[in-house]
């Protein structure tokens, strides 16, 4: 490469960086905001993350059947197409909207800013972000959460964290999802717990099964500890 076109090349990467920054910290700009009105109504903010197909859906739908009865629930799901993921969580009974990207591999604060105006948030207790499935691009965006909690499917294999790190450093969770696989998998959940807390020594970990209810309850009594929390703060 001629010296010419190696400081052009120079000069897009800064360019590139620079950009880089300038977005996330208008994110991060946007992100406060939504941390000061989910305070300003004690609503306690969720941000659940995970590769496609782990099961955030489905946990959605198992954890709003347990909890409906006692705290008020809603949803806001973000998907590159449809709004499936979103009417398969109204058939519980709780408001979901769906956040269709169009293409964009992860939510960001502005996307959800936008729609917060469509949730009752006087009246809503736990307000859950499902994200667009990807371990990658999701970990970079601050949404305002108060908590983000990451799935790990048995069916993705149990190398994920040290993959995938800034995920599960930025977590506060990791729910070992579709637990009931264990006897047929090749997966190690002592592994992937020693790999995830070695990049996050504070990550908490619960192994869960939406599908036979295994650390379901486990799962639903830690969310209402955390709004307990929230509105007592």
């Amino acid at each position: 490469m001629s010296i010419e076109k190696s400081t052009k090349a120079a000069r897009g990467t800064v360019q590139c960086e620079n950009t880089n920054l300038n977005l996330l910290k208008a994110n991060d700009f946007v992100a406060d905001i939504i941390k000061k009105e989910m305070a300003k109504h004690k609503t306690l903010l969720v941000n659940i993350t995970s590769s496609a197909g782990s099961g955030k859906t489905t946990l959605m739908q198992k954890t709003a059947e347990k909890l409906k009865d006692k705290i008020k629930i809603a949803v806001m799901v973000g998907d590159l197409e449809t709004e499936r993921d979103a009417e398969r969580i109204r058939q519980t009974g709780i408001h979901a909207l769906q956040i269709v990207t169009g293409g964009i591999c992860h939510l960001e604060a502005q996307m959800i800013h936008q729609v917060l105006d469509q949730f009752d948030l006087e009246n809503t207790d736990l307000l859950f972000i499902e994200n667009v499935g990807n371990l990658v691009c999701p970990a970079s965006f601050d949404l305002g959460e108060d908590y983000r909690v990451t799935l790990m499917a048995t069916t993705e294999g149990d190398d994920k964290p040290k993959k995938y790190p800034r995920m599960f450093l930025t977590s506060d969770m990791m729910l070992v999802s579709k637990a009931d696989l264990l006897p047929y998998l090749p997966f190690s959940v002592e592994a992937v717990t020693k790999d995830a807390r070695e990049v996050n020594h504070e990550l908490e970990v619960i192994q869960i099964s939406s599908l036979t209810e295994e650390g379901i309850d486990t799962w639903c009594d830690w969310l209402l500890e955390k709004v307990k929390q929230k509105k007592e703060a």
